[in-house]
């Protein structure tokens, strides 16, 4: 992790602590996909939420993913995760400045899975209109859709 992406992290804890969104930006590099998972586990371990860490991870690569494969913007455009700490479990978002909306189709040998993937993990999940420029994918992963109370 770059010196810029562990100040980013320090100060996302802080964010964290205060019940506000946790904000990152990522350049459309793949690497990135790790880095925002690492993240995210971190502050799901710190908000006592290991158990909806597996699936929540899952669902943040295939949203972040998608947004670097499909988000037809410049290259110099960054992607923003936020993530919002829910009574049990996290709210995890992906914006793009794309206006091409995700849609989900029949999984194939080339792919297509990420969206089904995501709608099986997640309690639920939609796509909305993101302050005005391009929109947010959005997935709301609880424990209580892990089976625990």
């Amino acid at each position: 992790m770059t010196v810029k992406g562990m100040v980013t992290v320090a100060l996302n804890r802080r964010a964290a602590t205060k019940n506000q969104p946790v904000v990152s930006r990522w350049t459309r590099h793949p690497r990135c996909v790790g880095l925002a998972r690492a993240e995210l586990r971190m502050l799901l371990d710190s908000w006592g939420l290991t158990v909806v860490s597996d699936a929540a991870l899952v669902v943040l690569s295939e949203l972040l993913t998608n947004a670097m494969r499909y988000a037809r913007v410049s290259p110099d455009r960054e992607i923003e995760t936020r993530y919002f700490r829910e009574a049990d479990g996290v709210r995890i978002e992906v914006h793009d400045a794309a206006r091409n909306w995700p849609q989900p189709r029949m999984p194939d040998i080339y792919g297509g899975r990420g969206l089904v993937v995501v709608a099986e993990l997640a309690d639920r999940w939609g796509v909305e209109v993101s302050d005005g420029n391009g929109k947010s994918v959005w997935a709301v992963v609880t424990a209580a859709g892990r089976g625990e109370a």
